[in-house]
């Protein structure tokens, strides 16, 4: 009996981007919409379901209420189909419907997990589009692979999606087509973007690795993450930070100020945004602005971390919280313009890729650590964040403050080790 997708050792995720005919286009949003809509559904039924629980008093009609939303929420999938008729139309893909109830299910997993996300939320209607489907192959398939699913590559640029049929792809890295007939692909994600293109996601597992297990080079390294330098190491390296959105903020905030002047003329017209073609051709507009700093920034973060992974056996960083350090106005932007958890996520997966050890630890008092002789600056010495060069005033050392940092957190992973 062939392995699931969660019993296989080796998973890889490969975003491609697709080029759908105009019946295809209708088909990926008729399904998008379909999937919000039964998402919405799920969560109206359990909040109706948690008011109606508050209410301590037996009423018939609200014990009624409670019995017919707990019956329909143990079978959603025959519920919503039953109620809402026009979801059984055969333009709707019915894998479709049994992910967007898991995902409802998964995001009050997380909630309960985690705490911080929040309970879900609905979904409204936006410029962007997705769903999910999965690949099922059949009872007479022994060994499933790229080639043999419901979801399958036909050839080096055309996909076999469920109910959208052929599609163009580009993208593939060569390696997945060379291990094509010893991969199978999972959970399969449809998308459309802001600007208008269309991608496929596909979730792969296989039992021999994606990528070969990089040689030991015997090298470890601390990375501190700062505004005024993107990274420095405790080599003493230092990468600059290329501050991406900075470069376009005038021409982007231009953009959208043109932008919220159509919308006024547009609703004093009393037309809808979506009628307005001025409105729409600007939108398009500020969107491929934002998709070109996204895109820079991603690649950045994509070519530093593979860097780190790369040279190094053991790459330490230190823990940060986006979040809390969001609430600085006067740094917010700078923040968010680096993308610090992007980087830590994508140093965490591609060490297991590689076979590497990734680790973050805790950042108090890296910077205010004496990485000599372990002195910490307190009180009236201690550094803010003018302080880029000291001296130890203890054993004299000088430091230039990140080295310092990266030095230090390097030292607390190695003895987390």
């Amino acid at each position: 009996m062939a392995k699931t997708m969660a019993q296989l050792p080796y998973h890889y995720g490969v975003k491609v981007r697709v080029f759908p005919s105009t019946e295809q286009k209708r088909l990926i949003r008729r399904n998008s919409d379909a999937s919000r809509f039964i998402y919405n559904q799920m969560n109206g039924m359990n909040n109706d379901l948690f008011w109606l629980r508050q209410v301590k008093i037996p009423i018939t009609i609200v014990l009624d209420r409670i019995a017919d939303l707990t019956e329909r929420l143990r079978k959603p999938s025959t519920a919503i189909s039953n109620i809402h008729g026009w979801l059984n139309h055969p333009d709707f893909d019915s894998l479709m419907k049994a992910n967007a109830i898991k995902n409802y299910k998964t995001a009050w997993k997380l909630f309960h997990q985690v705490h911080q996300a929040g309970t879900p939320k609905f979904h409204k209607r936006g410029y962007t589009q997705t769903y999910q489907t999965s690949c099922l192959y059949g009872a007479k398939v022994t060994v499933p692979t790229m080639r043999n699913g419901s979801v399958r590559l036909n050839d080096t640029h055309h996909l076999q999606l469920p109910k959208l049929g052929h599609l163009r792809f580009k993208g593939l890295p060569p390696k997945i087509l060379v291990q094509a007939d010893d991969i199978r692909i999972g959970t399969t994600t449809v998308s459309m973007d802001a600007v208008g293109h269309y991608f496929v996601s596909l979730q792969m597992g296989s039992e021999h690795p994606f990528v070969s297990k990089q040689s030991v080079v015997e090298s470890k390294v601390g990375i501190d993450l700062n505004l005024d330098n993107f990274l420095t190491d405790s080599n003493g390296q230092v990468i600059d930070n290329p501050r991406y959105y900075r470069t376009i903020r005038g021409k982007l905030a231009e953009a959208q100020q043109k932008l919220s002047r159509r919308a006024r003329r547009a609703k004093k017209s009393q037309r809808r945004l979506s009628a307005s073609k001025n409105y729409q051709k600007q939108r398009l507009l500020v969107a491929k602005l934002q998709l070109k700093v996204a895109n820079q920034r991603k690649n950045f973060l994509h070519h530093v971390s593979t860097a780190l992974i790369k040279n190094h056996d053991l790459v330490v960083a230190e823990e940060l919280r986006s979040k809390n350090m969001l609430r600085n106005h006067a740094l917010a932007m700078s923040i968010s313009d680096v993308g610090w958890r992007t980087l830590l996520g994508m140093l965490s997966y591609k060490a297991d890729l590689y076979g590497r050890k990734f680790l973050t630890v805790n950042p108090q008092n890296t910077t205010q650590t004496c990485s000599h002789c372990g002195h910490i600056m307190t009180g009236k010495n201690k550094l803010t964040l003018v302080d880029r060069k000291w001296t130890c005033p203890r054993c004299g050392v000088f430091h230039v403050r990140d080295h310092n940092a990266a030095k230090n957190i390097l030292a607390k992973g190695l003895a987390t080790l």
